[in-house]
Protein backbone atom coordinates (compact mmCIF):
# COMPACT_ATOMS: atom_id res chain seq x y z
CA UNK A 1 0.00 0.00 0.00
CA UNK A 2 3.02 2.48 1.01
CA UNK A 3 5.45 2.24 -1.77
CA UNK A 4 7.28 2.72 -5.38
CA UNK A 5 9.72 -0.03 -7.11
CA UNK A 6 12.96 1.34 -8.24
CA UNK A 7 15.49 -0.42 -9.69
CA UNK A 8 18.31 0.25 -7.72
CA UNK A 9 20.48 -0.15 -4.15
CA UNK A 10 18.15 -0.93 -1.73
CA UNK A 11 18.94 1.17 1.33
CA UNK A 12 18.88 -0.15 4.98
CA UNK A 13 14.91 0.91 5.86
CA UNK A 14 14.47 1.30 9.47
CA UNK A 15 11.00 0.22 9.08
CA UNK A 16 10.71 -2.98 7.23
CA UNK A 17 13.64 -5.32 9.19
CA UNK A 18 13.44 -7.85 6.20
CA UNK A 19 13.73 -5.32 3.27
CA UNK A 20 17.73 -4.86 3.37
CA UNK A 21 18.83 -8.60 3.37
CA UNK A 22 16.21 -9.68 1.25
CA UNK A 23 17.22 -7.16 -1.25
CA UNK A 24 20.78 -8.79 -1.24
CA UNK A 25 19.52 -12.53 -1.68
CA UNK A 26 18.99 -13.73 -5.00
CA UNK A 27 16.54 -16.27 -4.07
CA UNK A 28 14.01 -14.01 -3.77
CA UNK A 29 11.35 -13.14 -6.33
CA UNK A 30 10.04 -9.70 -6.09
CA UNK A 31 6.55 -8.78 -8.12
CA UNK A 32 8.05 -6.25 -10.20
CA UNK A 33 11.65 -7.56 -10.61
CA UNK A 34 13.57 -5.35 -8.29
CA UNK A 35 12.78 -4.89 -4.42
CA UNK A 36 10.60 -1.27 -3.46
CA UNK A 37 11.64 1.69 -1.97
CA UNK A 38 10.16 3.42 0.78
CA UNK A 39 11.45 6.51 0.52
CA UNK A 40 8.75 8.76 -0.10
CA UNK A 41 5.97 6.99 2.22
CA UNK A 42 8.52 7.17 5.18
CA UNK A 43 9.03 10.85 4.77
CA UNK A 44 4.92 11.03 4.48
CA UNK A 45 5.15 8.75 7.85
CA UNK A 46 7.55 10.71 9.90
CA UNK A 47 6.15 13.89 8.84
CA UNK A 48 2.15 12.73 9.71
CA UNK A 49 2.40 10.37 12.58
CA UNK A 50 0.94 11.06 15.53
CA UNK A 51 3.19 8.90 17.60
CA UNK A 52 6.79 8.16 18.07
CA UNK A 53 7.43 5.15 19.69
CA UNK A 54 10.47 4.02 21.64
CA UNK A 55 13.05 1.81 19.98
CA UNK A 56 12.26 -1.51 21.42
CA UNK A 57 8.92 -0.62 22.63
CA UNK A 58 6.09 -3.43 21.91
CA UNK A 59 4.31 -0.44 19.82
CA UNK A 60 7.42 0.22 17.49
CA UNK A 61 7.49 -4.22 17.16
CA UNK A 62 4.11 -4.14 15.68
CA UNK A 63 3.97 -0.80 13.71
CA UNK A 64 7.31 -2.19 12.12
CA UNK A 65 6.34 -5.97 11.27
CA UNK A 66 2.61 -4.56 10.40
CA UNK A 67 5.09 -2.33 7.82
CA UNK A 68 6.98 -5.91 6.59
CA UNK A 69 3.88 -7.69 6.55
CA UNK A 70 2.45 -5.44 4.03
CA UNK A 71 5.98 -4.87 1.82
CA UNK A 72 5.64 -8.74 1.05
CA UNK A 73 2.51 -8.98 0.66
CA UNK A 74 2.69 -6.06 -1.96
CA UNK A 75 5.89 -7.64 -3.40
CA UNK A 76 6.82 -10.79 -3.26
CA UNK A 77 4.61 -13.57 -4.89
CA UNK A 78 5.72 -16.35 -3.20
CA UNK A 79 4.51 -17.16 0.34
CA UNK A 80 7.71 -19.35 0.62
CA UNK A 81 9.85 -15.80 1.10
CA UNK A 82 7.37 -14.28 3.55
CA UNK A 83 9.32 -13.68 6.83
CA UNK A 84 6.03 -12.35 8.98
CA UNK A 85 3.52 -15.32 8.41
CA UNK A 86 3.42 -18.99 8.76
CA UNK A 87 1.60 -20.01 5.67
CA UNK A 88 0.13 -23.08 6.57
CA UNK A 89 -1.95 -21.59 9.63
CA UNK A 90 -2.44 -17.94 8.03
CA UNK A 91 -5.89 -16.58 7.48
CA UNK A 92 -6.67 -12.36 6.90
CA UNK A 93 -10.35 -11.85 8.55
CA UNK A 94 -11.88 -8.16 7.51
CA UNK A 95 -15.12 -7.24 9.21
CA UNK A 96 -16.12 -10.38 9.84
CA UNK A 97 -16.12 -11.56 6.54
CA UNK A 98 -15.15 -15.32 5.96
CA UNK A 99 -11.09 -16.14 6.26
CA UNK A 100 -8.92 -15.52 3.83
CA UNK A 101 -5.84 -17.89 3.09
CA UNK A 102 -2.16 -16.73 2.46
CA UNK A 103 -2.44 -17.70 -0.97
CA UNK A 104 -5.65 -16.19 -1.48
CA UNK A 105 -5.07 -12.72 0.02
CA UNK A 106 -1.59 -13.25 -2.03
CA UNK A 107 -3.88 -13.54 -5.55
CA UNK A 108 -5.82 -10.96 -4.83
CA UNK A 109 -3.63 -8.76 -3.21
CA UNK A 110 -4.20 -6.11 0.28
CA UNK A 111 -6.34 -3.72 -1.39
CA UNK A 112 -9.02 -6.23 -2.91
CA UNK A 113 -8.91 -7.82 0.77
CA UNK A 114 -9.30 -5.28 2.81
CA UNK A 115 -12.29 -3.81 0.42
CA UNK A 116 -14.05 -6.89 -0.33
CA UNK A 117 -17.72 -5.87 0.73
CA UNK A 118 -21.16 -7.80 1.03
CA UNK A 119 -23.21 -4.65 -0.24
CA UNK A 120 -25.54 -4.89 -3.55
CA UNK A 121 -23.07 -3.56 -6.35
CA UNK A 122 -25.12 -0.85 -6.95
CA UNK A 123 -24.08 0.45 -3.35
CA UNK A 124 -20.38 -0.17 -3.63
CA UNK A 125 -17.63 2.36 -3.56
CA UNK A 126 -15.45 0.24 -5.18
CA UNK A 127 -15.62 -3.08 -6.50
CA UNK A 128 -13.06 -5.49 -5.47
CA UNK A 129 -14.55 -8.39 -7.45
CA UNK A 130 -13.77 -6.44 -10.80
CA UNK A 131 -9.98 -4.95 -9.55
CA UNK A 132 -7.00 -7.51 -10.58
CA UNK A 133 -4.14 -6.94 -7.67
CA UNK A 134 -2.22 -4.80 -10.42
CA UNK A 135 -5.43 -2.58 -10.98
CA UNK A 136 -6.25 -2.22 -7.38
CA UNK A 137 -2.82 -0.90 -6.53
CA UNK A 138 -2.47 1.45 -9.47
CA UNK A 139 -6.18 2.61 -8.15
CA UNK A 140 -4.53 3.66 -4.94
CA UNK A 141 -1.42 4.34 -6.44
CA UNK A 142 -3.06 7.09 -8.29
CA UNK A 143 -5.10 8.61 -5.91
CA UNK A 144 -2.17 8.95 -3.02
CA UNK A 145 0.93 9.39 -4.85
CA UNK A 146 2.89 10.31 -1.97
CA UNK A 147 1.93 7.22 -0.55
CA UNK A 148 -0.86 5.92 2.16
CA UNK A 149 1.24 5.64 5.73
CA UNK A 150 0.12 4.09 8.48
CA UNK A 151 0.85 3.92 12.11
CA UNK A 152 0.06 2.17 15.31
CA UNK A 153 -2.07 4.74 17.69
CA UNK A 154 -2.06 1.82 20.61
CA UNK A 155 -1.59 -1.85 21.51
CA UNK A 156 -3.78 -3.24 24.14
CA UNK A 157 -2.10 -6.73 24.85
CA UNK A 158 0.82 -8.49 23.95
CA UNK A 159 1.65 -11.44 21.81
CA UNK A 160 0.30 -14.67 21.49
CA UNK A 161 -2.52 -12.36 21.05
CA UNK A 162 -1.58 -8.69 20.10
CA UNK A 163 -4.86 -6.24 19.69
CA UNK A 164 -3.96 -2.28 18.85
CA UNK A 165 -5.34 0.38 17.12
CA UNK A 166 -4.10 2.32 14.04
CA UNK A 167 -4.60 4.83 11.90
CA UNK A 168 -4.18 4.98 7.76
CA UNK A 169 -3.52 7.98 5.92
CA UNK A 170 -2.76 10.02 2.53
CA UNK A 171 -3.43 12.99 0.53
CA UNK A 172 -5.47 12.43 -2.29
CA UNK A 173 -3.77 14.69 -5.19
CA UNK A 174 -4.55 12.26 -7.83
CA UNK A 175 -7.77 10.93 -9.15
CA UNK A 176 -9.73 8.48 -8.02
CA UNK A 177 -11.79 6.19 -10.43
CA UNK A 178 -14.00 9.19 -11.78
CA UNK A 179 -13.24 11.82 -9.11
CA UNK A 180 -10.83 14.52 -9.34
CA UNK A 181 -8.67 15.06 -6.38
CA UNK A 182 -9.28 17.27 -3.50
CA UNK A 183 -5.78 17.73 -1.78
CA UNK A 184 -7.07 16.69 1.40
CA UNK A 185 -5.54 14.26 3.85
CA UNK A 186 -8.08 10.89 4.14
CA UNK A 187 -7.53 9.17 6.84
CA UNK A 188 -9.43 6.04 8.40
CA UNK A 189 -8.89 4.38 12.30
CA UNK A 190 -8.95 0.51 12.96
CA UNK A 191 -8.95 -2.16 15.10
CA UNK A 192 -6.97 -5.69 14.64
CA UNK A 193 -6.42 -8.25 16.40
CA UNK A 194 -2.69 -10.82 15.58
CA UNK A 195 -2.75 -14.31 16.27
CA UNK A 196 1.32 -15.12 16.21
CA UNK A 197 3.33 -18.42 16.70
CA UNK A 198 6.86 -18.78 19.22
CA UNK A 199 8.72 -16.93 16.35
CA UNK A 200 6.62 -13.69 16.00
CA UNK A 201 5.13 -14.57 12.58
CA UNK A 202 1.08 -14.06 11.97
CA UNK A 203 -0.99 -16.95 12.21
CA UNK A 204 -4.05 -15.31 11.67
CA UNK A 205 -5.07 -11.34 11.59
CA UNK A 206 -8.63 -9.85 12.27
CA UNK A 207 -9.37 -6.17 11.10
CA UNK A 208 -12.11 -4.21 11.92
CA UNK A 209 -12.63 -1.12 10.18
CA UNK A 210 -15.13 1.25 8.40
CA UNK A 211 -14.58 1.37 4.96
CA UNK A 212 -16.72 5.06 4.70
CA UNK A 213 -14.97 6.93 6.92
CA UNK A 214 -11.82 6.64 3.75
CA UNK A 215 -14.33 6.68 0.69
CA UNK A 216 -16.28 9.55 2.19
CA UNK A 217 -13.47 11.79 0.99
CA UNK A 218 -12.72 9.95 -2.36
CA UNK A 219 -16.29 10.70 -3.23
CA UNK A 220 -16.11 14.40 -2.30
CA UNK A 221 -13.66 14.72 -6.00
CA UNK A 222 -15.70 16.34 -8.83
CA UNK A 223 -17.07 13.48 -10.71
CA UNK A 224 -16.61 13.73 -14.27
CA UNK A 225 -19.28 13.33 -16.70
CA UNK A 226 -20.83 9.85 -17.47
CA UNK A 227 -19.49 7.82 -15.13
CA UNK A 228 -22.39 5.90 -14.66
CA UNK A 229 -23.09 5.60 -11.72
CA UNK A 230 -24.42 7.68 -8.97
CA UNK A 231 -21.37 6.73 -6.75
CA UNK A 232 -18.93 7.68 -9.29
CA UNK A 233 -17.54 4.14 -10.07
Amino acid sequence: MESKDMNQTVKIDKYRSFLHEDAKNDNIVWRHGAPPTYDDVNKLFEQGRTKEWAKGSLEETVQNAIKSWEMELSHKPRLQDFHTINPQKFKLFVNGREGLSGEEALKIGSYNALLKTSLPNNFQYYKADEESFESSHQVFRSAFPRGFAWEVICVYSGPPSIAFKFRHWGFFEGPFKAHAPTGHMLQFYGLAILKVDESLRVEDVEIYYDPAELFGGLLKGEASLGSGCPLGH
